[in-house]
């Protein structure tokens, strides 16, 4: 499950889903990719910038009660505090912005990204820096992000492409 969590590993993923943007969108792509940059910086910060200093749940590889009851993988215990788990939230809401804003053309993408969001958040279970609610509620507050950004982008896409068309 290392690898799940592993900064790199999804590079070929997320190279994939942006050229499927591109081919299947073309000049909607743009504007699409764009708010996923907006999507994940709100996701992000809400997960690191606001949850995790306002409750300062340690993770349980930081927690004193548990760390002889846990197997911690390849030495990682990662940052202090785990609530909300960030990688949670971003992988989320990119799964539901995607199912939003890319049903109309890829109607079977979300019964790709859901469970890759699911798997990605689970291996933060598996390796012991996050507990189960810390990646259920980033799960659960991802969707109204989701649905924001995905009402930005039908609200705004006709309008830019109308104005550079």
């Amino acid at each position: 499950m290392w690898f799940a969590s592993e900064k790199y590993t999804w590079l070929p993923f997320y190279g994939f889903l942006l050229l499927l943007l591109i081919w299947k969108y073309r000049k909607d792509a743009i504007f699409m990719i764009l708010l996923i940059v907006l999507l994940i910086t709100i996701s992000d910060q809400l997960a690191s910038g606001i949850f995790k200093p306002i409750f300062e749940r340690l993770r349980p590889s930081h927690n004193p009660d548990l760390i002889d009851k846990l197997h911690i993988v390849n030495n990682y215990r990662g940052g202090k505090f785990g609530f909300i788990s960030s990688h949670a939230a971003n992988v989320f809401s990119l799964a539901f912005y995607l199912t939003l804003v890319a049903r109309d053309k890829l109607k079977w993408l979300p019964f790709v990204l859901i469970p890759w969001a699911a798997f990605v958040s689970l291996s933060r279970v598996y390796l012991g820096v996050h507990y189960p609610a810390d990646i259920v509620v980033p799960a659960v507050l991802s969707i109204p992000i989701a649905l924001l950004v995905a009402r930005i982008y039908n609200l705004y896409n006709p309008i830019i492409i109308k104005k550079f068309a």
